[in-house]
């Protein structure tokens, strides 16, 4: 009887056992189910109508249409700034550009202002690490952090190696071809061997978003096999200036040999595609795809070729790249999660920059106090269709860019409606970009009480959010621009 008893309560010891071992795996799974690696695609200086699925047959992009109809496509997506550096510092930190005043590409030059009385607002040259990143955010959740391609965000010196503004002291494990500079440099700065810091030449000739492509597809298969969740910001260099591709491609755009910007530029873009392919079937092939949240984008609208439409258009919409027209802050939005979003959705919702450190946040399980950003959790859009709370979204830039033909302006847009007050004369336009996308007919006259309610709330935010305001020229210290005074 003694022997029956010690039997049975070995065996029900062993099932309490094997009962709890199965409930511990059961909630590992369950755990490492709520950290969804993220895979955040970054293309410099693409339009919003640089891509086939928008409709524009000039460029084959085969590789991102298949992605926009695995997910959800925006098409009211803003970039934060309309230029790289404000973007990216609003990507990095959830925050607007206009209070981390960081507000134009580093760094701000003297050379870009034929304004004799009136300068910009004060522009930092570089990310202070005394913001917390979302890369240091998902690191203390457990992530591994990787960073590959364009950072420029760490000062006005493309030779230098400043390490505490680099990625590697805000939170990622890895740094490969981050750096100072906004480009790859100058001819032939797409091929190796490259001219950018932060990258060894491997072979000559290779083409620089191929390169960075197989570094993610690198990084993806290590963490993969440590089974660590991962962050990765894979933020091309292309389609930045300088405008190059391989022959080969060349060769489809221009079979006489004789390639114009604009088929330079389609075979660039050709090539942008076709390194994303192989990072999006790279997924695929380690089993990551079902378990990965991609965001594919854009940090501002496209280099035109300086209003011409030489190298791109905007066309339907206004402007470009250093303009607060839509052509210069619309960007391309995808967003990927298989199981969480429904494949082949689009959203009409308008969203900016700074949503995505709490959309990422969100998606990690990861906390974070309410009003803490200047972006919102886009995650019960994604997976519930939910309305967002807020009612505005707001843009300062209060810059020449590079082609010094722009006005220095702050954008609020409320629904449908947009307004830009350019602080030169105090001009004021409306637009309804329901009805008129391309931003062709003032509404100020129409609405003048909804113009006064939108001016009232703008004016408001940029208090609130402590915005640097353009000074007459005289009042800006020598040193503060890098350039000489003209």
């Amino acid at each position: 009887m003694k022997s029956k008893l010690i039997n049975y309560w070995c065996k029900s010891l062993l099932m309490l056992f094997i009962l709890s071992v199965a409930i511990s795996c059961t909630t590992d799974q369950s755990q490492e189910a709520e950290k969804p690696n993220i895979l955040y695609i970054m293309i410099d200086d693409l339009g919003w109508m640089d891509l086939r699925y928008q409709g524009n047959t000039d460029y084959y992009t085969p590789n991102i249409d298949r992605l926009a109809k695995q997910g959800m496509i925006f098409t009211d997506a803003y970039a934060a700034a309309p230029v790289c550096s404000p973007t990216r510092a609003a990507a990095m930190t959830g925050l607007s550009p206009a209070r981390l005043q960081i507000t134009n590409h580093i760094p701000d030059r003297w050379q870009f202002y034929n304004d004799k009385e009136m300068g910009p607002g004060r522009s930092v040259n570089q990310l202070d690490p005394k913001y917390n990143t979302i890369a240091e955010r998902l690191k203390s959740k457990g992530y591994a952090t990787g960073f590959i391609g364009k950072w420029h965000l760490s000062g006005p010196d493309g030779n230098a190696i400043p390490a505490e503004y680099m990625p590697t002291n805000h939170g990622f494990d890895i740094n490969i071809a981050g750096n100072s500079r906004g480009g790859p440099g100058g001819e032939n700065s797409f091929f190796d061997p490259y001219t950018i810091l932060n990258i060894e030449n491997r072979k000559e000739g290779e083409y620089l978003p191929d390169r960075l492509a197989d570094e993610a597809i690198d990084y993806m298969t290590t963490q993969k096999e440590l089974n660590n969740p991962f962050f990765l910001c894979l933020w091309n260099y292309t389609v930045h200036w300088p405008v190059e591709a391989p022959d080969h491609l060349y060769d489809k755009y221009a079979p006489n040999g004789k390639p114009n910007l604009h088929q330079k530029f389609q075979a660039m873009v050709e090539g942008m595609d076709a390194a994303i392919g192989k990072v999006l079937t790279s997924l695929d092939e380690l089993g990551l795809a079902e378990n990965t949240l991609v965001v594919f984008t854009s940090d501002n609208g496209p280099f035109t070729g300086d209003i011409t439409d030489e190298i791109t258009s905007t066309k339907p919409l206004k402007e470009e790249k250093g303009y607060l027209g839509e052509g210069g802050i619309r960007v391309p939005l995808i967003i990927r999660w298989p199981g969480k979003i429904k494949s082949g959705t689009v959203s009409n919702v308008p969203v900016v920059t700074m949503d995505f450190v709490p959309t990422f946040l969100d998606a990690a399980k990861k906390e974070f106090e309410e009003g803490e950003f200047d972006g919102e959790s886009l995650l019960p859009l994604l997976t519930e269709n939910k309305a967002l709370k807020r009612s505005s979204i707001y843009f300062h830039y209060p810059h020449y860019a590079f082609h010094r033909s722009n006005k220095m302006g702050s954008v609020i847009r409320t629904g449908d409606f947009k307004l830009i007050y350019y602080h030169k004369n105090e001009e004021v336009v409306l637009y309804n970009l329901k009805d008129d996308i391309g931003e062709t007919e003032n509404l100020v006259s129409k609405y003048p009480e909804k113009t006064a309610a939108m001016l009232t709330d703008l004016k408001a935010w940029l208090v609130e959010s402590n915005a640097q305001m353009p000074r007459k020229a005289a009042d800006i210290p020598d040193g503060e621009l890098i350039g000489n005074r003209k």
